[in-house]
């Protein structure tokens, strides 16, 4: 069990399991592995906080009810799990303003927040435009080998390393 408490685990280790992960998903639920959903499902639970029972008469909520389903269980489990993993290997900590940030964007946390909030707003929006985000078309599609899931994929890397060249 040695190999839960590493720092960095074996990225061909790491994307077996994903590929378990996947099969187990086609195999049981008949559904791709995604998170953007889940994400849609809880801004519905949000609103359903707010609103009420008038959140079921938005069509895109007819679409994707604010229940817990296995997706959302996903990303709870993905967030549990990461928390976890830190925590046993040591290298948890808290820090709202990374080194790397702080060298070259300055200490502000302000503006750290706002970069993080503009870029989480397209981030989604991206994902819900393209039918999926990251886990749905990077790992789901192209592993069934659908085309559209190969361009958003290339799509994401290239935005990317484009992104890091400007913000870095």
């Amino acid at each position: 069990m040695e190999w839960l408490t590493m720092d960095r685990w074996s990225p061909y280790a790491a994307g077996a399991g994903i590929g378990v992960l996947c099969c187990l998903t086609f195999l049981f639920s008949d559904k791709a592995i995604g998170c953007t959903t889940a994400f849609a499902r809880t801004s519905a639970m949000i609103e359903w906080l707010l609103r009420g029972k008038k959140v079921l008469a938005r069509p895109y909520y007819k679409k994707f009810p604010p229940v817990v389903d296995w997706e959302w269980m996903l990303v709870l489990g993905i967030l549990l799990g990461s928390f976890l993993s830190a925590k046993s290997s040591g290298q948890f900590n808290l820090r709202w303003i990374p080194e790397m940030w702080a060298l070259a964007h300055g200490p502000s946390l302000a503006l750290r927040l706002w970069i993080a909030f503009v870029g989480g707003l397209f981030i989604s929006l991206g994902a819900r435009w393209a039918g999926g985000c990251t886990s749905g078309h990077g790992i789901s599609g192209t592993l069934q080998l659908a085309v559209s899931s190969w361009i958003a994929t290339v799509s994401f890397f290239i935005g990317g390393i484009a992104t890091a060249y400007l913000v870095y």
